[in-house]
């Protein structure tokens, strides 16, 4: 039986990660309250900063920043939309 959460994002009971995605605080707290459909969607936002902002993860301040938008992501106002970001019509 898959371990369930209540997702503080999706706002409904989940099936909740296999493992902390990180090994830190927030990691735990997502672990403890985020379901794997919200990581999904974390996923595809996170990609979107990264190639939008040509954001160099292998940097203390590119893993800074997307921590950053983590916690905003599931625990705050969603997070922010890179600058300039235009959703494609293909879909």
């Amino acid at each position: 039986m898959p371990r369930m959460v209540y997702c503080a994002k999706l706002e409904r009971e989940a099936e909740g990660l296999d493992r902390p995605p990180y090994p830190n605080e927030l990691g735990q707290r997502i672990y403890e309250s985020i379901s794997k459909d919200a990581w999904r969607a974390w996923l595809v936002h996170s990609t979107r900063i990264v190639n939008e902002n040509r954001l160099d993860v292998g940097s203390r301040e590119g893993v800074a920043l997307l921590l950053r938008e983590a916690e905003a992501f599931f625990f705050g106002d969603g997070g922010t939309m890179p600058a300039g970001y235009t959703p494609s019509s293909e879909s």
